[in-house]
């Protein structure tokens, strides 16, 4: 279909060719014939113009058209390759995690069955002790455990208040060995959270995640009693990639109740270390680089005193990522804050006796007073942990630290069920935490167990 302006341009030609012919006939006295042939070879010339005019357009906007096709072919050939390796990359650990559901799936099984043989002891137990509540002609006498139930739970008398158990027998490497062994082949990785508040608000910001492990008795064995034992063995990589596994998972929970809290992932220097347990940890966090403003990963002050080529290179790898780091295991306040943040440091762990020290501060360059002013200037934010009372508090605010961490605040406390966790707008005061604080070890209440007896003699025939 010819457009409008087609037919207005051959209008315009046709007629400045007449008037030129007529301007030639009327003014120049040329004859009829010969202003109509000058005529004709002006519209020639004319019409070829603006053929080759048109030409040259069209050739420069299809030349236009074909730059911005490759382009886009060009961009869609590297998404259709990048959706490739990520496809890869999913069935990989998709074939991974199906043989490691399969043992698991085992596991819980023996677990649950083991689950049901303990709930019929205690059913049988609860039973008995019901029998002799009922049949004592005076007042409720001290209960005695049937055989068996003892290693259950304890219904002889309730735990004193603020009795501390007492700690378990010490073991030695080999049988450590064997604990760490059975704790990973079995998930008996807990993960404790404790709470870093601002100061002086006192309202919760991050979590660190601090990694328990239990034995095959359930007793808990502390961080610094197996880490030594299992950087020796070569299992710490398998810890912490359970620990980073996990600490995405509750990091993804807390943000679906608020954007604005993070967790404190400790890492050992062994793990960054080694080529293979580190690819595994990086293949992790660039799956999960959206959440990187709100994982912090956490090492010792000696591990980045001490860093090789090999850490170096892992390290900025995690910093090209967008992850922040944290230093925690301070000794000295010898703390360059400018190579620290070239390395991505965001954060420092100090312990509140050490920045209340004056013989500490004697043998450093800055005053505690001042430190914190620095790190900020580099963009480092100063942590104040261990605070075990309000008078470490008052101090502390007059040096301008913005983060605390303590028992003053709360203690580590282990995971609820499938892993969800609070987050409180601000801490309780310690009274009430110390009031909340959960028992060591189960207590049952013999009228709760009265109450609940007949419950329990159906359970124990069925």
């Amino acid at each position: 279909m010819i457009r409008i302006s087609t037919i207005f341009i051959a209008i315009c030609m046709v007629l400045i060719a007449a008037s030129l012919g007529l301007v030639l006939y009327s003014m120049a006295g040329l004859s009829t014939t010969e202003s109509a042939i000058v005529a004709l070879t002006a519209l020639t010339f004319l019409i070829l113009y603006n053929a080759v005019s048109m030409r040259l357009r069209d050739r420069t906007d299809v030349g236009s058209q074909i730059a911005d096709l490759s382009r886009g072919t060009a961009d869609l050939a590297r998404q259709v390759a990048e959706f490739g390796r990520r496809m890869n990359a999913i069935e990989a650990k998709i074939s991974t995690t199906d043989m490691s559901g399969q043992d698991r799936i085992q596991s819980v099984m023996g677990e649950i069955g083991e689950l049901g043989t303990l709930v019929k002891q205690l059913a049988g137990s609860v039973a008995a002790h019901d029998d002799i509540l009922v049949g004592s002609a005076v007042a409720a006498p001290r209960v005695t455990a049937p055989q068996g139930a003892s290693d259950v739970v304890d219904i002889s008398a309730p735990a004193k208040s603020g009795e501390k158990p007492s700690p378990p027998g010490r073991v030695d490497n080999a049988q450590i060995l064997i604990a760490i062994k059975n704790a990973i082949e079995a998930s008996r990785i807990d993960l404790y959270l404790q709470p870093m508040v601002t100061l002086p608000q006192r309202k919760v910001r991050f979590y660190e995640a601090v990694s328990r492990l239990r034995d095959d008795k359930d007793q808990v064995i502390a961080a610094g009693d197996f880490i030594v034992t299992a950087e020796a063995a070569g299992l710490i990589g398998q810890i912490d990639n359970m620990v980073l596994l996990r600490c995405v998972q509750v990091l993804r929970r807390l943000m679906i109740r608020s954007k604005d809290v993070g967790v404190f992932c400790n890492l050992s220097a062994t793990t960054l270390g080694n080529p293979a347990a580190f690819s595994q940890c990086v293949d992790f966090l660039e799956a999960n680089r959206a959440l990187a403003p709100s994982l912090v990963l956490e090492f010792k002050q000696n591990t980045f005193r001490h860093l090789g080529p090999v850490e170096s290179e892992h390290l900025a790898t995690l910093a090209r990522l967008g992850y922040g780091f944290s230093i925690d295991n301070v000794t000295d306040l010898r703390i360059d804050a400018r190579e620290l943040a070239d390395r991505s440091v965001k954060f420092i762990k100090i312990p509140a006796a050490m920045l209340l020290d004056q013989k500490q501060l004697s043998s450093t360059d800055i005053h505690a007073a001042d430190l914190s002013d620095l790190l900020a200037r580099f963009g480092i934010d100063l942590v104040a942990e261990r605070i075990e009372g309000e008078r470490s508090v008052v101090d502390l605010l007059d040096y301008d630290v913005r983060y605390g961490q303590g028992f003053l605040f709360a203690p580590p406390r282990p995971l609820r069920p499938e892993g969800a966790v609070s987050v409180p707008t601000e801490t309780p005061p310690p009274a009430a935490i110390a009031a909340s604080a959960p028992a060591t070890a189960p207590v049952a209440d013999p009228h709760r167990l009265t109450g609940n007896a007949a419950l329990a003699r159906r359970a124990a025939k069925s």
